[in-house]
Parts: structure tokens; C-alpha cells; sequence
């Protein structure tokens, strides 16, 4: 006999969440491209004393690039959510996490802006040229430590406190997946076609 008090797997609550708490496919795409693009440009900031001198420029301007797109992309996506509302959270999603969802996500985009216009200024002052490959930007700013030696500690300061924030974010992720089987972790994964769903 079926106890009505057992929460529903993954798999189950994956099949009975609604659309309409669902983020829509470019949310959804916004969110893992970044994913990506943050984890890339986090690795390569806490390997650049590791880098060999005759290579570190190029991977400091690796670095910069990925910097760039991350910033870019924040914008963009702040554009698409200012002009589609995010759907709700799911009913049976505890009070706790509801206070904490918006001011946590505002804290998140904030970083993300922060940090890669921070790191810009590091790189100008640090007297670099942005090398796209087709094309480069030479800001003929001369090297001034002066201004790139602060930034480029809060540049780090900040990163790390992004680093950390984003932990407790997957952890929370994961508890409500696997501890409170909820559908907050579902509503940010891609859906799965109906085809795929009827043939599995």
C-alpha cells in the first residue's frame, strides 16, 4: 500500500512539474552557458601564479576574454529578466528558502557585474592590450601600479566571495533535490522532449 506522505523521486517529480514553474529555454541557457563560462574563468584566475612566464600573457588575456563574455552575458540576461518574469517557486518550497531566493540571485548578478568590471580596469592599468585575434584594443594606458595593485586584490577578494557564494548555492541545489526531493533544482534543468520521455 502506497504511503501518501512519502515525498515523489526526482524522476517522479521531474514528470509532474508544471510548465509554468518551469524557466523557459533561454533562462535555462543563460544559466549554463554561464555555468561554464564562470567555472573556465574561475580555474584560470587561481592558476595565474602557476602560468610560465613566456605563456602567461596569453592566458591572462584567455582569461580576460572569458571575463568579458561572463560580463556581457550577465547583461543580457539581466535584459531577458527584466522583461520576462521568472516563475514562481514551487508550492511545497519551505519559507526560508523563499526569503532567501531573491536576495541570494541580486547578490549573484551583482558579483558578476562587479567583478569583471574590476578586472577590466586591472588589465587596462596593468598597461595590457586586449587580443581578440581578428582584432585587438590598445587602450595606450601605461602601466600604473598604483591603480592596478588595489584592483586587482578586490578583483581577487571579490572573486573568491563569488566562489563561495556559488557553493552554498549548488549545495542548496543539491539538498533540495536529493534531501527535500522539491523541484527547485528541476525548474533550471533542461526539460526532456516528450519523445524521449515516451521511449525511456
Amino acid at each position: 500500500m502506497n504511503n501518501p506522505t512519502v515525498s515523489p523521486t526526482a524522476d517522479e517529480a521531474q514528470r509532474v512539474l508544471p510548465q509554468e514553474l518551469r524557466y523557459g529555454s533561454v533562462a535555462v541557457g543563460f544559466h549554463w552557458v554561464m555555468v561554464v563560462l564562470v567555472v573556465i574563468v574561475g580555474v584560470l584566475g587561481l592558476l595565474h601564479d602557476s602560468w610560465p612566464r613566456a605563456t602567461q600573457g596569453f592566458w591572462i588575456n584567455i582569461h580576460a576574454m572569458v571575463g568579458l563574455a561572463v560580463w556581457v552575458l550577465v547583461m543580457a540576461r539581466l535584459g531577458w529578466r527584466l522583461t520576462h518574469r521568472p516563475p514562481d517557486l514551487p508550492p511545497d518550497v519551505g519559507q526560508f528558502s523563499q526569503r532567501l531566493s531573491r536576495p541570494v540571485h541580486a547578490l549573484l548578478y551583482a558579483l558578476m557585474l562587479v567583478i569583471p568590471a574590476i578586472g577590466i580596469v586591472t588589465f587596462i592599468y596593468h598597461g595590457r592590450i586586449f587580443d581578440f585575434g581578428l582584432f585587438q584594443v590598445n587602450f595606450h594606458v601605461h602601466s600604473n601600479r598604483r591603480i592596478f595593485h588595489p584592483t586587482e586584490n578586490v578583483h581577487g577578494y571579490l572573486a573568491y566571495g563569488l566562489f563561495a557564494l556559488l557553493g552554498l548555492h549548488v549545495l542548496a541545489a543539491l539538498w533540495h533535490h536529493f534531501v527535500r526531493r522539491d523541484a527547485v533544482l528541476l525548474r533550471m534543468w533542461p526539460a526532456r522532449r516528450a519523445g524521449s520521455e515516451a521511449g525511456s
